[in-house]
């Protein structure tokens, strides 16, 4: 479904000794069936609030904007902040974007042929700030808030005919809390360690949404080395949501560039979603590497929808290539194949988890 060729050349680097902070900025020129040509710029700065605190992790801050010849138009910033001896973590996105997309309508028999266009433009705003408990536990809080400002469909539609919620403008505003373990060693490509977090995010009138609905989210990863030069990342993810009025940029959705890679991102939509994915990373050096991976996976409208026999899958592989050697920071080239055709390439900042 998605055919997506990128080129980026730095074309700043700056370090700083003092506190180990590094920028890049670099071109991107990106080609896809959905947006045609889409060309901007993107950064990224890695850095530690002090030098003298070797406790943290290295903080993280990546920005991008991007036009495509469709008139489309990204811009967004994420990243992780590790305050000193990680007594506090902040994790944040920030997106501004207006551009096409597809939908197939909910459940997942959704027939390729019931396809149908839409756009939206939407602001959208997440942050988790965390809490060092002790023994690599984290607990957290969670501000959510998303504006669809625009959304346009064809009337008579699938979206009208299955009287999608959230097919009018509207605005959610959720706020939560979370739990997380984590002794990974590396924020960006972990070679060995663990990560698992469960939140839940309540969106409500009394804080500023138009809907009311929980949202209750599950992630495990596990990162194994095997070899002095390979790496099994493992990883569970459960994403659900609780009520009748969950709009449809806040359902589950199979597929994109960090789960069911080769799957359209959204190709099938509902309330639940279950996703297992492994993956094999090797390096050639401290530059170079490549993956192997494989996911399986499915959406449902309760957990009780779920069955082994139509659970859906994809494999493929990749290319690394860090762009920053001592963090490990890399740049990566996947390829995804899922049955008929959904197939599709990437190219992204940082490992897909």
């Amino acid at each position: 479904m998605i055919a997506c060729i990128v080129v980026s050349v730095p074309v700043l680097a700056q370090k700083d000794s003092s506190n180990g902070r590094q920028i890049l900025l670099f071109p991107v020129l990106t080609r896809s069936i959905e947006t045609s040509w889409s060309f901007g710029v993107a950064g990224s700065s890695t850095f530690r609030f002090s030098k003298k605190d070797t406790a943290s992790r290295t903080s993280n801050l990546q920005a991008i904007m991007l036009y495509s010849l469709k008139k489309q138009f990204i811009a967004a910033i994420n990243g992780s902040q590790y305050f000193k001896n990680e007594q506090y973590i902040l994790n944040e996105q920030i997106s501004f974007s207006t551009f096409p997309d597809k939908f197939w309508g909910l459940g997942k028999y959704s027939p390729d042929n019931a396809e149908e266009d839409y756009n939206f433009k939407q602001y959208y705003i997440y942050l988790h700030l965390m809490r060092h408990l002790g023994n690599n536990i984290y607990a957290g809080m969670i501000y959510e808030f998303q504006n669809l400002m625009e959304i346009n469909y064809t009337p008579g539609g699938v979206f009208d005919q299955q009287q999608i919620v959230g097919r009018r403008p509207y605005k959610i505003s959720g706020l939560g809390l979370s739990l997380t373990y984590d002794d990974r060693t590396n924020a960006f490509s972990p070679n060995k360690g663990n990560f698992a977090q469960i939140y839940f995010n309540h969106f409500d009138p009394a804080i500023g949404s138009d809907f009311s609905y929980t949202n209750l989210v599950i992630d495990l990863r596990k990162y194994i080395p095997i070899a002095p030069k390979n790496i099994l990342a493992l990883q569970a993810y459960s994403f659900s949501n609780m009520g009748n009025e969950v709009p449809i940029r806040s359902l589950a959705t199979l597929g994109g560039m960090s789960s069911m890679r080769g799957y359209y991102d959204g190709r099938y939509r509902d309330k639940q979603q279950l996703v297992f994915q492994a993956e094999l990373r090797h390096s050639f050096n401290k530059r170079i590497g490549a993956v192997a991976f494989g996911n399986f996976g499915d959406v449902g409208h309760n957990f009780t929808d779920f069955a082994l026999k139509d659970l859906k899958y994809t494999y493929g592989a990749g290319l690394r290539y860090a762009i920053n050697k001592s963090e490990k920071l890399n740049i990566r080239l996947d390829y995804g194949i899922g049955p008929g055709n959904n197939h599709g390439l990437y190219f992204e900042l940082g490992e897909a988890f």
